[in-house]
């Protein structure tokens, strides 16, 4: 009898505890419901880091570089230039007859001996200061050969004289101590010395103070009237 007892009890439990799972069993959604759903999923906006991922990749490549830019770039904002691309648009911004005014590589330097033989003459007024205009035929400065007409004349000893209209630029060559004078000329013209691309004014300043292009060892000419001067002593 108590077998069968406890026997019960146990077919009891195991009925009641099968009726309880029965209770979590899983019901799948109604169709409306699961259309519901859909359209939430499908129309709620990504906000965050992928921003923009869809328009990214949807958008043709720039001009710039179709070939290297890539849909990563432009959802960043990262412009991808060819270095050809580059090299074409810096060109195209330096003036065809540009000469560096900050480079001594355009400058000549002379110790010539007086007169010189050197006739100047005014740029235009927008400029200012002077010019070799010529060369006095068997003159000093002709005999050097180191001067040309147009060069521009920039310092007097170490008297910066560029921009200065004509008497004053001519007095520092006429007030200049001793038999001979040092000068340096850019080789360029007006507008490649005073325009846009000209010197700075502190470059030319440190320039004129240290004696020019002469007393910096970078001048190579020295007169042969000089020369002879020297010899006969």
């Amino acid at each position: 009898m108590k077998t069968t007892t406890t026997a019960s009890v146990l077919l009891s439990i195991a009925a009641t505890t099968i009726t309880h799972v029965a209770g979590f069993s899983v019901v799948p959604p109604s169709s409306s419901q699961q259309n519901q759903f859909n359209t939430i999923r499908h129309t709620t906006a990504l906000n965050g880091l992928f921003d923009g991922v869809k328009d990214a990749f949807s958008q043709p490549p720039s001009s710039l570089d179709s070939q290297r830019e890539t849909p990563i770039d432009r959802w960043m904002g990262w412009s991808v230039v060819s270095e050809k691309d580059a090299q074409a648009e810096n060109s195209a911004a330096v003036p065809v007859d540009f000469v560096d005014s900050m480079d001594t590589k355009n400058y000549v330097g002379v110790r010539l001996s007086k007169p010189m033989g050197i006739v100047f003459e005014e740029n235009d007024s927008e400029y200012g200061g002077i010019f070799v205009q010529s060369l006095m035929e068997d003159g000093i400065a002709a005999k050097d050969g180191t001067l040309q007409p147009s060069d521009q004349l920039v310092t007097v000893g170490t008297k910066n004289v560029s921009g200065l209209d004509f008497d004053d630029a001519l007095s520092a060559i006429i007030e200049s101590e001793g038999d001979t004078i040092d000068l340096s000329l850019f080789r360029g013209t007006a507008k490649q010395f005073y325009g846009p691309t000209g010197p700075s004014k502190d470059w030319l300043s440190t320039f004129a103070d240290k004696g020019g292009l002469f007393a910096s060892a970078d001048a190579t000419s020295t007169t042969a009237a000089t020369a002879a001067v020297e010899e006969d002593a």
